[in-house]
């Protein structure tokens, strides 16, 4: 069980996580690229009801993924920091690893759609490399 907080970057929303972490992942698939402006998004996945907002008020964008799914991103109206994520019939929450206020526990296990990653992306051989999301 891990317990930590977070939030946007001008401070409008912050949210508060006690859960267990369910899969923490690299991801390099366009989606994530464009999403988050980066090479890869690091992405935590809790149970739904773990994952609490205690300020302020989220948006949301839903969209179709590359895998097929109907997603919903979640982002500060003000400053525009995405935050979540959720696919549709799932009961897991995303979090962007960048918005959690002390990330020093996060150690992903995994790196999905690495077929699509940037040359210049450095995939560590520890972890569990898929070309495409695994099954």
């Amino acid at each position: 069980m891990v317990q930590f907080s977070g939030g946007c970057m001008c401070g409008a929303i912050r949210y508060a996580v006690s859960g267990e972490i369910v899969r923490m992942v690299n991801c390099h698939c366009d989606d994530c690229r464009k999403n988050t402006g980066a090479a890869f998004a690091t992405n935590l996945f809790f149970d739904e009801k773990d994952v609490k907002v205690t300020a302020g008020e989220t948006r949301s964008f839903e969209h179709t993924s590359d895998a097929g799914n109907r997603k919903i991103k979640e982002f500060c109206p003000t400053c525009g920091s995405q935050l979540f994520s959720s696919t549709i019939g799932r009961p897991l929450k995303s979090i962007k690893v960048g918005s959690i206020d002390d990330a020093s526990f996060v150690k992903p296990t995994a790196n999905l759609y690495c077929k699509r990653a940037l040359p210049f992306s450095h995939i560590a051989e520890e972890t569990k490399n898929f070309d495409e999301m695994p099954t």
